[in-house]
């Protein structure tokens, strides 16, 4: 899918989202740039500590202060500085023109109040619909995302419902006011991986029909290649590769990415790849490596490496990457 003629309605510049514990600083998101384009897929990968939900969180600006706070960058959503905005403005923009599908939806569901109710609410407060007709949207949203008998099911509890019920219920409460953008954090990983395969096939019927756009963040690399058309790739804190799915599997340009994709089980023997395996684990956010933030795990590291922080550099046709050497690496 071409993304480069397409409206962008997310751009983040900058954006720094630290936590400060005592004396200590942990740059859990340390200077991260993309955009998202309307009707398009961007994937972000990384492993645990990447700083993938903590950019999710920062765009719906739902970072506890303290001990978190963005300390530097912008977030303009159809050209509006979200960073900008008031809490009262935050409000209505999340769920109305920004939604969020989370890892765990009895997190974000109330187990008091039936599943119908909740998704109801939504209606009630930013379409400002009679609670009758609310409630019949609400019916009408459970049978949108595949709910067997959603005039029952929408009476019924979260505890009634299974982990891909639940995670439907949650697909639904997010595309209830139509939003511009939905934010799907690990929305697939609790789930088995048969169940999983039905939500992302969900998530792409939706989206061809409705023309929805979704910004996708999981740590599985299967999963991102799926559903995603771009990915980003995300090290402690940084973006370290970005590129359209085909590219990024096909000739990944950053040591990082090319170890987590010889990670993924190759189902064709012929085009058995070499394993990459990275040293050590990733290192603290508190004290992160000079230069480089690689470095520490990379198997190419030289001494350039660890004395300058490369910047993420375009290699042609939409693919960056921030590597000293990605130009030479194929």
């Amino acid at each position: 899918m071409g993304t480069e003629h397409k409206e962008t309605i997310l751009e983040v510049k900058n954006l720094k989202t630290h936590f400060f514990s005592g004396k200590k600083v942990i740059k859990a998101v340390d200077g991260v740039d993309f955009d998202v384009k309307r009707g398009e897929t961007l994937g972000i990968v990384g492993e645990s500590g990447s700083g993938k939900s903590i950019t999710s969180l920062s765009i719906m600006r739902l970072i506890a202060e303290p001990p978190g706070k963005i300390v530097d960058g912008e977030i303009n959503f159809k050209g509006k500085n979200l960073l900008s905005e008031t809490e009262e403005g935050m409000r209505q923009m999340r769920g109305n023109k920004i939604s969020m599908i989370f890892q765990e939806p009895m997190t974000s569901l109330n187990p008091v109040y039936s599943v119908g109710e909740q998704i109801a609410e939504a209606f009630r407060i930013h379409q400002k619909l009679p609670k009758k007709e609310a409630w019949q949207k609400a019916v009408e949203m459970l049978r949108l995302v595949g709910i067997p008998s959603p005039e029952k099911r929408a009476k019924q509890e979260p505890h009634e419902l299974s982990g891909g019920q639940r995670q439907r219920i949650g697909i639904a409460r997010a595309l209830a006011v139509e939003p511009k953008l939905i934010i799907c954090d690990e929305a697939v990983s609790a789930l088995d991986v048969s169940v999983q395969a039905q939500v992302l096939n969900l998530l792409k019927k939706l989206q061809k029909e409705y023309g929805l756009t979704y910004l996708f963040i999981s740590h599985d690399l299967g999963v991102v290649r799926h559903i995603s058309d771009r990915i980003i790739v995300m090290y402690l804190g940084k973006v370290v590769e970005i590129a359209e799915k085909k590219s990024l599997f096909d000739n990944p340009r950053h040591p990082y990415t090319q170890a987590l994709l010889s990670a993924i089980p190759e189902p064709n023997r012929k085009k058995k790849k070499e394993r990459i395996i990275l040293k050590g684990d990733v290192p603290s956010p508190i004290d992160p490596p000079s230069g480089c933030r690689f470095h520490t795990r990379c198997p190419l590291a030289t001494d350039l490496c660890r004395q300058s922080d490369p910047e993420l550099k375009s290699l042609g046709e939409g693919h960056q990457a921030a590597c000293h050497y990605a130009e030479a690496i194929s």
